[in-house]
């Protein structure tokens, strides 16, 4: 089977958090951590950090829709952070850790927007979901030490502490989307 590759950019929080999530995927071919939204002038960091930017850290993922689509990411997006919190991930505060997809088509557009959609009305969350579902314009790097973190840093105290239960829900929840342990 061919590859046909694409891209999804994604802001859940801490992109520490969603990189190590979407790295563990079949048919993710990479998971880069960045920011998204702002000026490319202002994408450091140490700027984004002050939430006063416009970025939000975010994740671009590059996966195959021969063997993941769209709408399974989301799927894992949205059980694996909180999409009801507004510019906060647990002790992450700010416009720059706000949950938002970036869509890069009409479609996924259209998937966002009926997921949420869905999710409201099924009454899985007992607040609505405030993940924002913009235009993707440009994605800009993080700093190198930023990339594949949490598998890098394993004892780091953010990353022992915060990282782990998102993994967990990923195991519990999505099985079947996980790469073998062997193909890493």
């Amino acid at each position: 089977m061919s590859e046909k590759l694409a891209y999804a950019t994604l802001g859940g929080g801490c992109f520490w958090c969603t990189e190590a999530v979407f790295l563990r995927l079949k048919g993710v071919k990479k998971v880069e951590s960045g920011y998204s939204g702002g000026r490319p002038e202002t994408a450091t960091y140490d700027q984004v950090s002050t939430g006063r930017t416009g970025h939000v850290e975010v994740i671009q993922i590059t996966f195959n829709t021969n063997m993941i689509e769209f709408r399974d990411l989301l799927e894992i997006f949205f059980a694996t952070h909180d999409p009801t919190t507004l510019n906060r991930q647990g002790n992450d505060v700010g416009t720059q850790y706000r949950s938002v997809v970036f869509y890069h088509d009409k479609h996924q557009k259209k998937v966002a927007e009926g997921l949420i959609q869905e999710l409201d009305k099924s009454g899985k969350y007992s607040k609505p979901i405030v993940t924002a579902v913009e235009p993707f314009t440009a994605f800009y790097k993080a700093e190198e030490y930023h990339q594949n973190f949490f598998a890098k840093n394993p004892n780091q105290a953010y990353a022992r502490v915060v990282i782990p239960p998102k993994l967990s829900k990923l195991e519990k929840g999505f099985t079947e989307k996980l790469k073998e342990l062997s193909k890493e």
